[in-house]
C-alpha cells in the first residue's frame, strides 16, 4: 500500500537557504531510491520557520530504508544546526481499508 509520511521540521530563525539546500539535497537523494513517488514542501504560514514535507512511497518499508540509509542521515546531520530539535514524523495509508 502507498503511503505518505509527513516530515516536520522547525529552523532556526532565518535560516530558509538553508532549509532549501537541505531539502533539494534530501529530495534528490529520495528520488533516487526505489519505492520513491513523490514529494513536496509546505511552510507554515503561522510559523515561518517550520516546514512540512510530504513524502509519498510506494510501502513503509522503502521509506524505512530511506529514512535509516547512511546518505540521509549525513544529510541531515550536515543540516543540524540550521533545525530546531528532532523531527516529527507522521504515517498514513493511502485511502481506506475496509478489512
Amino acid at each position: 500500500m502507498a503511503v505518505k509520511v509527513l516530515i516536520k521540521r522547525k529552523f532556526k530563525e532565518d535560516n530558509m537557504k538553508a532549509a532549501s539546500r537541505f531539502l533539494i539535497n534530501t529530495r534528490t537523494g529520495a528520488m533516487k531510491q526505489p519505492g520513491y513517488i513523490a514529494s513536496e514542501n509546505l511552510r507554515n504560514l503561522n510559523d515561518k520557520n517550520q516546514i512540512v514535507v510530504v513524502s509519498m512511497w510506494e510501502d513503509i518499508e522503502s521509506w524505512e530504508a530511506w529514512k535509516n540509509s547512511d546518505e540521509r542521515k549525513a544529510f541531515v546531520d550536515e543540516f543540524r544546526d540550521y533545525y530546531v530539535g528532532e523531527a516529527e514524523y507522521e504515517y498514513y495509508g493511502l485511502g481506506l481499508q475496509t478489512d
